[in-house]
């Protein structure tokens, strides 16, 4: 991909990678991705962001086409996550008078990031400036948990053009780079949407400060790292309100209280529905449903337990260990913004009954707030341990009023 021009001194200059399937070990990204940097020319130039260390050749020669390496003043890192920051160190070796402006998080992770204790970094704080001269006058805006605490805005208020890294961006190639050129309308949709819930799902009250801070520039082109730039008159707006329905809590009127858990023969089952006919004694209004983890959709509980008021998690034991449902679903869960969550653990077990206290040690390390109490049986649970069951559900449930 050669550089594509924004505006006047204004230049994309990044680089497509079509083939690109995994990103961060946690997505899928079936559609490829682009590593977006853009050239800003005034008096002075600065490029905001590099790109992942793979395509650095690619990366200069697009620069080349647009400016002279020995010409560029500045790099502008809006965040220091290797696919932004991989061509750093080969682009100081190639322009060595090149100064480096991140915020001041960003320059400690820059020092670990490129293994140069002495880089020497320029800091800025929210509402600082940078003047290139021509008009080009570069405003920064702190955005931080979006999604890294390195991560700001530049904001180029005379051209209308902010650069917000990867917030509003997308895992997505095409090589028109501006959403009005997207081909595949539904496939940018479901790569946006998955984006979204992949990176910025996690740090969904800072998402709606960022679209605070977004909304205040009218803004009519947002620059981001992955995907197409986004027009005003383009996907903008939509993007927008997309991210203010994700991100704003669901009102309910009654508590959410999910029950997971995974059953061999039917014992932990068993124990699941005598737990909710205990928690439906003590909160009658609640809504609490049972979920067989052989059959439901992984990615629709962990989101329950995101909105949930309180959740609970049974699982027998086999070979000494929880099965591996309960772990995949542990593994999926939104750990920042379920952060002490009221929660509880039970299960049958027929030897050793390891599962329930390994499942509690898991949740305690992710931070939610586990019932003092578990429940466990051996084998078939009786009328009575059904019962006492029962009697569980109730004291957890007397723990959520």
């Amino acid at each position: 991909m050669s550089a594509i021009k924004i505006k006047d001194g204004i230049y994309s200059v990044g680089v497509l990678n079509p083939n690109m399937r995994i990103f961060d070990v946690i997505m899928r990204t079936d559609y490829g991705t682009s590593y977006n940097s853009y050239l800003v020319k005034g008096e002075k130039t600065a490029l905001i962001e590099t790109v992942h260390s793979k395509f650095f050749e690619e990366y200069i020669d697009n620069i080349k086409s647009v400016a002279e390496l020995s010409s560029i003043d500045y790099v502008i890192m809006n965040h220091n996550e290797p696919d932004h920051s991989g061509s750093l160190v080969k682009l100081i070796e190639a322009v060595p008078d090149i100064k480096i402006i991140t915020s001041k998080a960003g320059s400690i992770y820059l020092k670990h990031i490129t293994g140069k204790k002495d880089i020497e970094v320029i800091s800025v704080k929210d509402g600082d400036t940078l003047d290139l001269g021509g008009g080009k006058v570069l405003k920064f805006i702190s955005a931080p948990f979006l999604h890294w605490p390195d991560s700001i805005f530049t904001w180029l208020e005379n051209d209308k053009v902010v650069f917000t890294c990867d917030f509003l961006g997308c895992h997505y190639c095409e090589p028109g780079m501006f959403d009005s050129f997207v081909k595949y309308p539904k496939r940018f949709l479901d790569a946006f949407k998955l984006y979204y819930e992949a990176i910025f799902s996690p740090f969904k009250p800072y998402v709606l400060s960022g679209l605070e801070k977004l909304s205040a520039l009218d803004a009519e082109y947002v620059c981001t790292s992955h995907g197409p730039i986004l027009q005003k008159n383009g996907f903008l707006e939509k993007a927008k309100e997309y991210y203010l329905k994700w991100s704003t809590p669901e009102k309910r009127d009654n508590k959410l209280i999910p029950i997971f858990y995974c059953s061999a023969y039917g014992n932990t089952e068993k124990l699941a529905q005598s737990i909710k006919e205990g928690i439906k004694d003590v909160e009658k209004t609640a809504d609490v449903e049972t979920y067989d983890l052989n059959e439901a959709d992984f990615d629709t509980c962990a989101k329950l337990i995101n909105n949930c008021d309180a959740f609970l998690i049974g699982s027998p034991t086999i070979n000494r260990d929880a099965v591996r449902p309960i772990w995949v679903l542990t593994a999926s869960i939104d750990a920042i913004n379920s952060k002490g969550k009221p929660c509880a653990v039970f299960g049958s077990f027929g030897w050793s009954g390891e599962a329930v206290p390994m499942i509690t040690e898991r949740l305690k390390s992710l931070k939610f707030k586990v019932f003092d109490q578990n429940f466990t049986c051996q084998f078939v649970p009786t009328n009575e341990v059904l019962q006492k069951a029962r009697e569980f559900g109730q004291s957890f449930a007397e723990t959520l009023k």
